[in-house]
């Protein structure tokens, strides 16, 4: 593998590929200046966010900064990405992964780190064992359990069980989600997705996330077998709002996926 080295990163190029349900999904691809990059990354978004969210940016600009190229995309039926976001389920999510993990292969390296926010660190988890390249894992503010999007649906659940679908307010925004993603699910099993990760793993989490407590974080440390580390992120909500946020996951991402992926 080539040597990592320290770059000033280039505007982002506009990507597409096809998705695990068929939709073209939108991405952009952060390389070092002049497009050598030591290794390559896949980024995958929160739940109900997308590609172009203050963290993802931030972090996939800083990483490939530091000589890491990163893809961040948009899941089928959010952003850009073409899509009914009320189809999607969370194995559809890991399928897109593996889509954009098929790009980069056929287009620049397979990818030997992913990186997941939210709900996307936990769709990392479950890709990391299909992609054959993947020497590392990092979540930022992961539930331990897929399962834990319950907690956004609330009451809606009943009425998705019913009718099939319905609207719920996540972050203030309307969304339609349908019975599949909620009997996908539950159909998951974490606990034996990350004991047999065999991969690097980093954890990072923020001691004060409201959306996603700091449990969950040990829960995922508890189940996995080493290597693996915890980074704290102090004071940080679970977005990363604020940019020294995502500075500091960036520098510390890039310096531990150097050694990881060695």
């Amino acid at each position: 593998m080539a040597a990592f080295k320290e770059g000033i990163g280039v505007e982002a190029e506009k990507i597409e590929f096809v998705g695990s349900l068929g939709h073209t999904l939108s991405a952009r691809l952060h390389e070092p200046n002049g497009g050598s990059a030591g290794a390559y990354a896949l980024f995958a978004h929160c739940f109900t966010c997308s590609k172009d969210i203050l963290a993802a940016t931030r972090i996939a600009r800083g990483v490939s900064e530091r000589g890491i190229g990163v893809l961040r995309f948009d899941f089928t039926g959010l952003g850009q990405s073409e899509g009914e976001f009320a189809q999607t389920t969370f194995s559809s999510n890991v399928g897109d992964l593996l889509a954009a993990a098929d790009w980069l292969r056929q287009n620049r390296s397979a990818p030997a780190l992913l990186v997941g926010h939210s709900l996307g660190g936990a769709a990392v988890l479950f890709s990391a064992s299909k992609i054959a390249a993947c020497k590392a894992v990092a979540t930022i503010g992961a539930p331990a359990e897929p399962e834990h999007v319950m907690r956004l649906i609330g009451p809606a659940a009943s009425s998705i069980e019913e009718t099939g679908q319905a609207e719920v307010s996540i972050g203030g925004r309307p969304f339609m989600l349908g019975k599949a993603l909620l009997d996908d699910l539950r159909e998951q099993d974490a606990r034996n997705v990350i004991g047999s990760l065999r991969r690097a793993l980093m954890i990072f989490h923020s001691p004060v996330d409201t959306i996603v407590g700091i449990d969950h974080a040990a829960q995922i440390f508890g189940w996995a077998k080493h290597p693996k580390s915890f980074v704290s992120l102090g004071s940080a909500d679970h977005l990363l709002s604020k940019p020294e946020d995502a500075a500091f996951v960036s520098d510390m991402l890039a310096a531990w996926a150097g050694r990881a992926m060695a």
